[in-house]
């Protein structure tokens, strides 16, 4: 059995929502002329685009992969080894964008994310990401039964 986890967009809430601008844009002017399709091109890379974590449960592998035009999957698969562990951290990510009169819009998200550790403790691959920290200790349970790992 295998599971899909979108982590995050590949170039934010803002790039992506510029992205989609763009496609939509491209897909307009792509009637009227061939330019067209460079802009959806170039939107459909910027605003589709996100990455995210194969979870192979029958195979014990994993892969985190960045998902370009969020159909050709890019990453390599990563066996999981009974001396790797499981864990939670919490992550404050902001996302800052610029206008054009140099003003600064910043956008903080808040997230708390499954990750893969090494036997050395280092941090691999984020599994899954969540809003609440509740929600992850229900999984990683989960996570941690089907794979046999142990928790950090």
């Amino acid at each position: 059995m295998r599971q899909i986890n979108r982590i995050e967009n590949i170039y934010g809430p803002v790039g992506s929502f510029a992205g989609i601008v763009v496609l939509i844009a491209g897909l307009v002017l792509v009637f009227s002329s061939l330019s067209g399709i460079i802009l959806i091109l170039i939107g459909g890379f910027v605003g589709i685009s996100y990455s995210s974590t194969t979870i192979d449960f029958d195979q014990k592998r994993i892969r985190f992969s960045n998902n370009i035009f969020g159909l050709l999957k890019t990453g390599r698969w990563i066996k999981v080894i009974d001396t790797m562990k499981v864990g939670i951290i919490k992550t404050n990510t902001t996302w800052r964008a610029y206008s054009q009169s140099n003003r600064s819009m910043d956008i903080t998200q808040g997230a708390v994310l499954i990750v893969l550790f090494s036997s050395d403790g280092e941090q691999l691959i984020p599994m899954k990401k969540f809003k609440s920290i509740e929600a992850a200790e229900t999984e990683i349970e989960n996570i941690c039964g089907n794979l046999g790992l142990q928790r950090k």
